[in-house]
């Protein structure tokens, strides 16, 4: 089984030059965990809802509102994003994306042909399979 056969292809991507609010907004309408961030149609990093969290100051932190939002509405992603992911092409196996997401203890490996991304697969898609196999047993 490929890579290609199971990854994501209905993608929310955002650009760098979005911010912390945008990245916000993606998550909560999406359901998702990770984002790539794109130049183009070439992927150039990826934010994690983890990588949200660790940059968003706490509100109980006393932080004034004005200033969360300033700071959530001009970070841009650039700042916060994860520079050149690991990534997977889409004709390598499901085993060795398995292989890279375990050894690497990320979640996530967008894929690419080139340097244009085409999908994504997450630890989630590879329970998926392995329920789907076992099912089957």
């Amino acid at each position: 089984m490929l890579v290609r056969d199971i990854m994501a292809t209905d993608l929310t991507t955002l650009r760098t030059d979005e911010t912390m609010l945008d990245a916000t907004f993606a998550f909560a309408r999406g359901g998702i965990h990770h984002i790539p961030i794109l130049d183009g149609q070439q992927l150039v990093g990826l934010v994690t809802d983890k990588d949200l969290k660790h940059y968003t100051p706490s509100i109980l932190s006393g932080i004034p509102v004005e200033d969360y939002n300033r700071l959530m509405e001009t970070t841009p992603l650039s700042k916060i994003m994860t520079h050149a992911p690991i990534t997977i092409e889409p004709t390598k196996t499901v085993y060795e994306a398995a292989q890279i997401l375990y050894d690497r203890r990320i979640g996530c490996l967008p894929v690419v042909e080139g340097n244009e991304l085409k999908g994504i697969i997450t630890t989630t898609d590879l329970v998926k399979v392995l329920l789907t196999m076992l099912k089957g047993i």
